[in-house]
């Protein structure tokens, strides 16, 4: 879970293990381009319906209120107000890819609340049942738990769930000073119960087709993002021990006919830089339309890395970067600053659209 307590920053910042070597020859995976795609956001920490359009990125906002539904409100004079969406510490994202003319919805990440995925797609339209396949980017609770409330809004699901093999791992903050506190994980009899197709893989996966990339488990070659302080702990072999790789970490990426490669990803604990770069060593395609997702810069013990991320995501040389969820604040004003052509904030409801060239 994308918790960050107060800590020193000097103590933290070394405390997990150095990042595994970089494998010489990536298998290179055949991944098709698609016609068009569209990232609507359901679940993230910001709700802002003051942000206008910018780029391709598209908003859900005070002039487009007319259009949602409304709710009662006796303390105002016509009697109703508007069902705006609804921020939450968390992340989902719904993902339309178009491509021969048809078009795929894929559910990334599902959020911190039982309820909160399904509230947010009533307001913004999105009909829960035409999700036709689920992935989770890790197990930590606030990517998953709004698959609760998925599940009760259309019965037995009969759609895959891909995720890495890691993501049942039961987890825990043990910050010194502090009880232990547990982090829930995926439960994989409830979600098998309620009718998922259980696809676990540690390797890269194609979905629709061969038009959507799941990475699987992403090579940890920076020499700065580190993952996780020490004292977030795995359940393992029925001990606890720091996890700060958490290898279940996995990221989508899609190839937009004419632009590039659109890199989706939940919490990045694997670094964003070696998320992207995996992405493009996995594909062979150089160009980055877009990066997208939480970041995992903010709290004492990322902060330090904000500018060597910040200046390597330059060398990237995205398009458009929209960071989200954990990316942090001060993080976000340093995109900002050294992407001012790229950089652009994240909102509930917003929908980054892209077309073929």
């Amino acid at each position: 879970m994308c918790y960050e307590p107060v800590a020193d920053p000097g103590e933290v910042a070394f405390a997990a293990p150095r990042p595994d070597p970089v494998r010489e020859t990536p298998d290179r995976v055949p991944l098709e381009p698609v016609d068009a795609v569209t990232l609507t956001t359901l679940i993230d920490n910001q709700s802002d319906l003051l942000l206008a359009d910018q780029g391709p990125v598209r908003r859900t906002g005070m002039r487009h209120a007319a259009a949602v539904p409304h709710l009662p409100a006796g303390v105002l004079d016509t009697g109703e107000s508007y069902d705006v969406p609804l921020a939450e510490h968390g992340f989902s994202m719904l993902v339309t890819v178009t491509r021969n003319g048809r078009d795929h919805h894929l559910l990334f990440d599902a959020g911190m609340t039982p309820d909160g995925l399904v509230g947010n797609m009533r307001r913004l339209g999105a009909d829960p049942a035409s999700v036709e396949t689920v992935v989770l980017s890790h197990g930590h609770a606030d990517h998953v738990t709004g698959l609760d409330g998925l599940i009760r809004a259309v019965g037995v699901a009969n759609t895959p769930l891909v995720v890495h093999p890691g993501v049942w791992t039961g987890r825990r903050m043990n910050v010194p000073g502090a009880e232990p506190l547990r982090l829930p994980a995926p439960s994989r009899r409830a979600l098998a119960g309620a009718g998922f197709e259980i696809v676990e893989r540690a390797q890269p996966s194609l979905l629709f087709g061969g038009s959507v990339l799941i990475t699987g488990e992403i090579d940890r070659v920076t020499p700065f993002e580190r993952g996780m302080p020490a004292y977030h702990e795995a359940l393992t072999d029925g001990a606890w021990a720091p996890d700060p790789l958490v290898r279940d970490d996995q990221a989508l990426v899609l190839n937009v006919r004419g632009h590039g490669l659109v890199v989706l990803t939940g919490c990045g604990h694997a670094g964003i830089v070696n998320i992207v770069r995996h992405a493009r060593r996995l594909t062979g395609e150089p160009r980055v339309a877009a990066v997208v997702g939480g970041f995992h810069l903010s709290g004492p013990a990322f902060e330090p890395i904000i500018e060597p991320t910040v200046g390597a995501l330059a060398e990237l040389d995205p398009q458009v970067i929209v960071p989200a969820h954990c990316t942090g604040w001060r993080a976000a004003h340093a995109l900002a600053a050294r992407l001012p052509d790229a950089f652009v904030p994240n909102s509930v409801g917003s929908r980054l659209e892209l077309r073929a060239a």
